[in-house]
């Protein structure tokens, strides 16, 4: 069970001031290993939020970089955008003749996911979604390629929240073994931050989250591959699957890069069930040039992520996957300096719900660096 956001904590500060909200979903593993009752549990796990946040210097040099190095790879894992925009109000019956017969077998298949995961008129009914999970995690520190020992961490867990208002208005937030990363996309911008790092705003236009592809936005999905291709089959977990892909274009890349890092592919990947329409698998591939300062040496870094979505059930009419592994390995190599590090999170959904009553822009406002790097952009580029 997870302790999602709407849970009610004492107010120690005040015994007579209203019970305040915990704003992150913790696994009961976690919260019943921090007391003998549950007013010490709450006390102790407040009091290791705040001394997270006032205390950040010696966390570091507890920790050290295999801290920094779990936080890098939680990111990767934990919060990564797709990289092509997803617009809801195309029609998903287009016509099957037009185009190759790669795109055309891609729309049919898609047709079939649609029926699968509730109907056309069902998922057009969602206006909004929430979702709580379990997640637990297994990385394995980057090291230099030609290390004979690849240190492995202990399993961690954790947990998340989800909102959703459409694939541009959302928000996560994610703890694992105390160390939270926060995400979310305003419909203008999207952003990122983390318990050791400030606020980051993602280049280019607002992006969804690849999380909501992992069986939780079957939407989001259909309209995601309506212009992929079928490039063959493949059997996973003895199911016989049909394989999309789609590619991001040079002028989608080149929107999505900056003066010091180049995107250059990012591939998608689907894999359909033949026998129930559903997806399977997700997978994606990216390959990030990082510019050198002073010469032509450049540094690479190549992330590949692989979900497997399993135990699909309905809510209100819609299949959603309820539980997965998704695997994320990095490569980083150049300048003679090769590393590796790979996490791998298992993830279980604990509660989902759609059109959410009250559910405002308010809850999907970008942090204050965020919103005052964005206001300054748009100002500069008006003059």
């Amino acid at each position: 069970m997870v302790h999602p956001m709407r849970t009610l904590c004492p107010n120690y500060e005040k015994e007579d001031g209203l019970e305040t909200v915990l704003e992150v979903p913790i696994p009961e593993e976690m919260f019943n290993s921090m007391g003998s009752s549950a007013a010490l549990r709450w006390q102790n796990m407040r009091s290791k939020m705040r001394a997270q946040r006032a205390d950040k210097p010696s966390t570091s040099s507890r920790h050290g970089s295999s801290n920094d190095q779990f936080m890098l790879l939680l990111k990767i894992v934990g919060s990564p955008l797709i990289p092509l925009q997803v617009q809801l109000d195309h029609s998903v019956s287009l016509p099957i003749k037009d185009g190759s017969i790669e795109a055309s077998t891609a729309k049919y298949i898609v047709q079939q996911y649609i029926a699968a995961t509730g109907g056309q008129a069902v998922l057009n009914a969602v206006s909004s979604m929430y979702a709580v999970g379990q997640v637990k995690m297994v990385s394995s520190e980057i090291h230099q390629s030609n290390d004979t020992v690849n240190a492995k961490r202990s399993c961690e867990s954790g947990g998340f929240v989800l909102w959703q208002k459409n694939p541009d208005l959302w928000y996560l937030e994610l703890v694992v073994s105390g160390c939270k990363v926060s995400a979310g996309s305003d419909g203008k911008v999207a952003w990122s931050q983390s318990s050791s790092n400030p606020s980051n705003a993602s280049k280019g236009p607002p992006r969804p989250l690849r999380r909501f592809f992992q069986g939780l936005d079957p939407r989001s999905t259909a309209n995601l591959f309506l212009n992929a291709v079928c490039i063959g089959e493949k059997t996973i977990k003895n199911e016989d699957c049909f394989i999309l892909k789609l590619e991001a274009g040079s002028d989608i890349l080149k929107a999505q890069s900056t003066p010091n890092t180049e995107i250059v592919h990012h591939t998608i990947w689907g894999y359909f069930s033949q026998r129930t329409g559903l997806l399977i698998q997700f997978e994606d591939t990216k390959l990030v040039r990082m510019k050198a300062a002073k010469g032509d040496e450049s540094v690479f870094w190549e992330t590949s992520m692989e979900s497997v979505l399993e135990d699909y059930r309905y809510i209100d009419g819609i299949n959603i996957a309820h539980s997965g592994k998704t695997a994320a390995t990095i490569y980083r190599y150049g300048k003679a300096l090769n590393h590796r590090g790979k996490i791998e999170e298992t993830w279980r959904i604990e509660e989902v719900d759609f059109n959410i009553c009250g559910l405002s822009m308010d809850c999907f406002l970008a942090p204050a660096d965020v919103k005052k790097e964005q206001d300054s952009e748009e100002n500069g580029m008006g003059c």
